[in-house]
């Protein structure tokens, strides 16, 4: 992606981190509203319109912001789409369902985006070069966004599947780090690398944990869509 401006590396990025941020939101509620719980549907976040979801700052800011920083990671959200667990037909079921749509769609929205990189061929030029990258640029950010959720910390997505699936007791444990979960995350993927290089020691735990498994999956995606997915 360094051989294009920075401006049209943000262009490139901006329409796939809105896509796969608001359609991850979408499918939350979608999943919440087909079994039982409407309230994402009467608030009209069951609707892949990403202008249902997108947040300013979370969505276009931040995620512009680390690409400028040279960040090694993107990082984004939308609003919250809101979910009445009491209200679904089966809570504990299906509270890993709801939890486990958003991942899902990602995943989904990287394996079409791998399966689209057959016809750029099929154009030539800046057209070429712009929609490669934008596919490309699709399956990470989908893949990574997928794989973020899944860490098995509530609030995120990962989290509230192992409540549903753990026992009573460890899910309740679990359950209470809910409040806490991203300071959490915040210490351990920012703080503590900074603090540990301080003292010369390797803490990354984005690049020796989190970016392993995005690459497995991706190289997954290559296999079954027969493409390479890998950003230039």
């Amino acid at each position: 992606m360094d051989s294009l401006p920075t401006l049209s590396t943000i262009l490139v990025i901006a329409i796939p981190v809105i896509v796969a941020i608001t359609f991850h939101e979408a499918a939350h509620g979608f999943v919440a509203w087909r079994l039982g719980d409407d309230t994402a549907y009467r608030m009209g976040r069951v609707s892949f319109n990403p202008l249902k979801h997108v947040d300013a700052f979370g969505t276009i800011l931040l995620p512009a912001i680390l690409l400028l920083a040279k960040s090694p990671f993107l990082f984004g959200y939308a609003k919250p789409v809101p979910v009445d667990f009491s209200r679904l037909n089966s809570p504990r079921r299906d509270m890993v369902l709801v939890a486990a749509a958003g991942p899902g769609i990602n995943l989904v929205l990287a394996v079409a985006s791998g399966a689209l990189l057959h016809v750029v061929d099929l154009l030539s030029g800046d057209a070429n070069q712009i929609l490669a990258l934008g596919l490309k640029a699709s399956i990470y950010i989908n893949v990574l966004l997928a794989v973020f959720n899944m860490l098995p910390l509530p609030p995120l997505d990962g989290g509230r599947v192992a409540v549903g699936l753990l026992p009573d007791a460890p899910a309740r444990l679990l359950a209470r780090l809910e409040r806490w979960g991203i300071p959490i995350l915040i210490v351990v993927l920012f703080v503590a690398p900074l603090v540990a290089a301080q003292f010369g020691v390797s803490f990354t735990p984005f690049r020796s944990v989190i970016l392993p498994i995005v690459q497995f999956v991706i190289n997954m995606i290559e296999t079954i869509t027969g493409t390479s997915a890998a950003l230039q």
